[in-house]
């Protein structure tokens, strides 16, 4: 595995981007971009934690627990989950020029996922069940997306985030893709920040690789709490270990519309083509799910 200054500053290990009370801290400052952030937040039994939110629009999303969200005369209890392999969780949406308390009686770890914006809309709730949850690929490519605020399921000004549950011993992010250039109607610039949790604290695998010269080149091997960033370049693939499912949450924005458009690794786009004759994995879904791929 190299170890340029490239690869250490776009895989970001457990901790390494830990500031104040964030566990993790990517802003567009520390990034080197215009628009994408996340966050991290460990809250001990009872904690409580001020987020304001400048110039950025961000999504509450608990990893493992559940808290509450007071924000512009709204509150909104948010049940969470015991982790991330075990379902889909509700969420909270929080507008720029606001500030949210968040508190949790028992507590938790929180993913604040975030983008610079122009419009400031309503705080609102994101119930669990209307998480529209996609099995994507066939066979070894088989994954899960919770797609919690993807494009064309919850309104956002800028911000994308989903997330992805890849079972043990299979790829996901394959074929390898970019979204690095502005071509309308095919493909979209988005900043995208990958934040992985392996379960039972396993190692996985994350591919990014150039596309153009002097491009983004990573190969990483993630463990929990591990982030990679993604200026450009073809990223995938993210591989799970066998008997250890692989988690990840993507967080994207852009500077255009805001559409997830992709373009595929030319030299690997034809495994889309074999997905129709294969099965999905069997241990999939994890949770309740729609089919598509």
């Amino acid at each position: 595995m190299t170890t340029t200054d490239g690869q250490q500053r776009h895989h970001l290990r457990a901790g390494r981007a830990a500031r104040g009370p964030y566990a993790l801290d990517i802003d567009p400052e520390r990034a080197g971009w215009e628009r994408s952030s996340l966050r991290v937040l460990e809250l001990g039994p009872g904690g409580v934690h001020t987020l304001v939110t400048g110039e950025s629009e961000w999504i509450i999303l608990p990893l493992s627990g559940g808290c509450t969200v007071q924000t512009a005369g709204e509150i909104f209890e948010l049940l969470g989950r015991k982790d991330v392999f075990s379902a889909p969780t509700d969420f909270a949406y929080v507008p720029r020029d606001a500030r949210a308390q968040i508190a949790s009686g028992a507590g938790g770890r929180f993913a604040l996922a975030g983008a610079k914006c122009e419009r400031r809309l309503p705080a609102r709730y994101g119930p669990a069940p209307e998480v529209p949850v996609e099995l994507r690929g066939a066979g070894a490519c088989s994954r899960q997306v919770n797609n919690f605020a993807a494009a064309d399921t919850f309104d956002c000004d800028r911000l994308i985030a989903v997330e992805v549950l890849t079972p043990g011993g299979n790829w996901s992010s394959y074929p390898p893709h970019k979204h690095d250039e502005h071509r309308p109607g095919t493909e979209s610039v988005l900043e995208e920040i990958y934040y992985f949790e392996v379960e039972g604290d396993g190692l996985g695998y994350h591919r990014v690789s150039p596309s153009r010269p002097g491009g983004t080149d990573v190969l990483a091997e993630v463990a929990t709490g591990d982030a990679v960033l993604i200026p450009d370049g073809w990223h995938g693939p993210s591989i799970a270990p066998p008997g250890r499912t692989l988690y990840y949450l993507n967080v994207m924005a852009g500077p255009g519309e805001r559409e997830w458009l992709i373009s595929d690794h030319p030299d690997h786009r034809w495994i889309r083509d074999t997905w129709p004759g294969q099965p999905l994995d069997p241990r999939l879904p994890l949770h309740g799910t729609e089919d598509a791929r």
